[in-house]
């Protein structure tokens, strides 16, 4: 048994009547759609025919049907046509991103929530994970009187910090001074490549070696063996929808979006490909079978960078989805240019 032209004209009106209503479908629903011209009995036979293809569940014996989570693949390979995002959308966009962001960090927080609230699912948006990190300045803030806190910039805003022994005697001016003079030199360097020039450095102003020493550890720790990160917008958002009304069902997916390395994992894998989409099983992470993760990357300096994306339900908007998370990355791609 196949899909003709009939079944793909039936499980295409069953997905989009479920994707509104999130009830389930029957013959005579689709019998009454404009141009479907055919009788409920003809629809209950090949409804039938669908769910023995796996197309289609019964929840209840006397209940319409449901996609499964196949109909959904198939929905999205081969029937969703994907608009460009309303003008009212882009404008609103960009009107949340107009004020000046100067974090990496409140930046990607901004598109998580954002993308949460245009949508109506959990965001979720990887921070960038450049191949080079490249060093823009260094900075030292006393927090006593022998310690100093050491806050290392890189390209796209990323900051590592690290807490260093400073002299006692040392006053705010002399950090202030120290903090000029080294970011001078590692402005543009790349983090991998700053051990040996930073000691030559060390040698020539004499007696900082301990704090140099303090630095590089501190640089290497910021940029090897780094876990990719990510940052959540909406969590609770999920449980909105009625699929999650079942609390058991609820507590698995709050629990899955807890494994934030999972996710990390995930998304990285999802870097350098233009736009993803994952039903039920295929995110392949305990308590999502339910669920479906769309996403998109985006690219900063030229190269890919990170990934952006949406958790919902399998009966997803994802037409809407994949429109916001276009527009979100040409706007986040825009803010980072310009912030950089």
């Amino acid at each position: 048994m196949s899909l003709d032209e009939r079944k793909y004209r039936i499980l295409q009106a069953i997905i989009d009547d479920y994707i509104l209503t999130a009830m389930p479908v029957g013959s005579r629903t689709i019998s009454r759609k404009e141009g479907m011209g055919l009788s409920s009995a003809t629809i209950r036979n090949e409804m039938s025919d669908l769910e023995e293809l796996g197309y289609l569940d019964q929840p209840h014996t006397s209940a319409g049907r449901i996609p499964s989570w196949r109909a959904y693949r198939l929905y999205v390979d081969q029937f969703m046509r994907v608009a460009g995002l309303p003008q009212g959308d882009q404008n609103r966009l960009q009107l949340m991103f107009s004020h000046r962001m100067r974090q990496m960090e409140e930046i990607i927080a901004s598109a998580a929530n954002v993308l949460s609230e245009m949508t109506d699912y959990t965001a979720v948006v990887l921070k960038p994970q450049l191949k080079a990190k490249i060093l823009r300045r260094v900075q030292f803030v006393r927090i006593s009187d022998e310690r100093a806190l050491l806050v290392v910039v890189f390209e796209g805003g990323h900051t590592k910090e690290a807490v260093v022994s400073i002299p006692r005697d040392w006053p705010d001016d002399h950090l202030y001074i120290l903090s000029g003079i080294i970011s001078r030199f590692v402005e543009g360097h790349a983090a991998d490549d700053l051990a040996t020039p930073l000691m030559a450095l060390s040698q020539e102003m004499s007696g900082h070696q301990e704090l140099f020493g303090d630095m590089i550890e501190a640089v290497g720790e910021g940029t090897a063996g780094t876990k990719p990160e990510i940052v959540l917008g909406g969590a609770t958002k999920m449980l909105r929808h009625p699929e999650y009304a079942d609390i058991e069902k609820a507590r698995g997916v709050l629990n899955a979006l807890e494994m934030q390395g999972r996710f990390a994992d995930i998304m990285k894998d999802r870097a350098t490909m233009e736009f993803s989409v994952s039903i039920g099983p295929e995110i392949e992470v305990e308590g999502m079978e339910d669920c479906s993760l769309v996403t998109v990357s985006y690219r900063l300096g030229g190269e890919s960078a990170g990934t952006m994306g949406v958790i919902g339900p399998t009966r997803m908007h994802y037409a809407r989805a994949m429109s916001v998370l276009h527009g979100m990355r040409r706007v986040f791609e825009q803010v980072f240019h310009e912030e950089g």
